[in-house]
């Protein structure tokens, strides 16, 4: 499919676009299966309509999405074994799937990128590769796919379509989102490069929604499992979620649920959501 914006407006046609009081949400569980009950009291607790998952660290064929239709989500999935995968809820609607990977490199086998109308909106689920250690191997991919990332959000803007790209971005823009005085530098996750891929990224038209947080709210999404840093609060906000302008000028909230952060055999991600309106 050469345009997956113009492959949701074939699929449905009348609804993208019109969407009305919808909550999407990002959310990198960390591995579906083990952390399911963590999915669940989250989904029932804030009940947003569309949800994308990162790291599912499951097969394909392992998916719960049975157990999560009796809760009233659909889902569109891709898995891989012990790595990766992603994944989009939506509560009483299946989403149209779009793209079940991210254009640009066909050798490119890792479960990174999903993409489907749902709720009056394309929506784009990604995990961004970590890129450590670094330089090497890994790095390199991780610029290579960012690449391929600003090529897609062009095609998409170009296209017209609300979209909204969700994700793992692995990436802290600013020092403004890394607690200070920090210990990440020379990290794949704050180096100038991938900085300024992100900041390329924005640059054609995308609205990054957290920035709308409240003045004084910590951003973090993300506290790693070493050094104490979900109890001293050390965290980084690598989760994000880009809106087109048709989404953007719609956006009437949006929130982080650190609370999650805290249960018994969390994530080290929690939860970030937008609200739209219309």
């Amino acid at each position: 499919m050469a345009d997956p914006a113009a492959g949701a407006l074939r699929a449905n046609p009348r609804r993208l676009g019109r969407f009305r009081h919808v909550k999407i949400a990002t959310f990198n569980i960390n591995n579906v299966v083990a952390r399911f009950d963590n999915l669940i009291e989250w989904l029932a607790e804030a009940e947003p309509d569309v949800v994308c998952l990162q790291e599912l660290k499951t097969p394909t064929a392992n998916f719960p999405a049975q157990a999560l239709s009796q809760m009233g989500y659909e889902a569109v999935w891709k898995g891989q074994r012990a790595w990766n995968g992603v994944a989009i809820l939506a509560k009483g609607a299946k989403p149209v799937v779009t793209r079940t990977a991210l254009p640009g490199d066909t050798s490119d086998d890792q479960a990174r990128y999903i993409e489907a109308a749902v709720a009056g909106v394309v929506v784009g689920c990604l995990y961004l590769p970590n890129g450590n250690p670094r330089p090497g191997p890994k790095f390199d991919y991780k610029l290579a796919w960012f690449y391929r990332l600003i090529a897609h959000g062009a095609a998409l803007m170009a296209s017209g379509a609300p979209v909204v790209l969700a994700g793992d971005f692995n990436v802290a823009p600013t020092e403004a989102d890394i607690y200070q005085p920090n210990s990440w530098a020379g990290d794949a996750l704050v180096t100038p490069q991938i900085r300024e891929a992100f900041s390329r990224l924005l640059a054609q038209g995308w609205t990054d929604a957290l920035r709308a947080l409240p003045p004084g709210t910590p951003p973090w999404t993300f506290w790693s499992y070493l050094r104490n840093r979900w109890p001293t609060d050390k965290g980084l906000r690598i989760d994000h979620l880009l809106l087109s302008p048709h989404v953007a000028r719609s956006l009437s909230a949006c929130g982080v649920d650190r609370w999650t952060r805290g249960q018994d055999g969390a994530s080290d991600h929690a939860p970030a959501w937008i609200q739209l309106d219309r």
